[in-house]
């Protein structure tokens, strides 16, 4: 695997929304947001085109199987790879508080008494983005 080899786009499904990511292979964060399902091909066709990549994973629980299925007919060359998604949203919880820290008054009590102020499913697909390259690396190590 080379260190300069397409980054991926990550999806964490949801019911309504989607988290979306472009990652690199240094686990390096290109582009992240989240979007209504609506509007998730039309996003997934941008990214592809801006980013020169058509490598694409997701989260393998909440509605992944019909929305891979949605989205293979939507993109037939497209393969699309399922990533395990156990405990996915409390790592991205910590991702998101490592990135935007409390502040002011907030900073003194634990982040395990906090929740985000936001929707965090962009942070899931980050998440899943890394695991999907951590998985690549061990399967390269178990080749070599």
């Amino acid at each position: 695997m080379s260190e300069t080899g397409p980054p991926v786009i990550a999806i964490d499904p949801g019911t309504d929304k989607c988290g979306l990511a472009v990652v690199a292979l240094g686990s390096a964060v290109l582009r992240r947001e989240i979007v209504p399902r609506a509007e998730l091909g039309d996003r997934l066709r941008d990214f592809m085109e801006k980013y020169g990549t058509s490598r694409v994973i997701m989260g393998d629980r909440t509605f992944s199987k019909q929305l891979r299925k949605t989205l293979s007919t939507a993109f037939p060359a497209v393969n699309i790879s399922l990533v395990d998604e156990h405990l996915s949203t409390e790592e991205a919880r910590k991702l998101y508080f490592e990135e935007n820290p409390p502040k002011g008054l907030w900073r003194w009590i634990p982040l395990s008494l906090q929740s985000p102020p936001v929707p965090y499913d962009d942070y899931a697909a980050i998440v899943l983005a890394r695991r999907f390259f951590q998985r690549e690396q061990e399967q390269e190590g178990k080749k070599g």
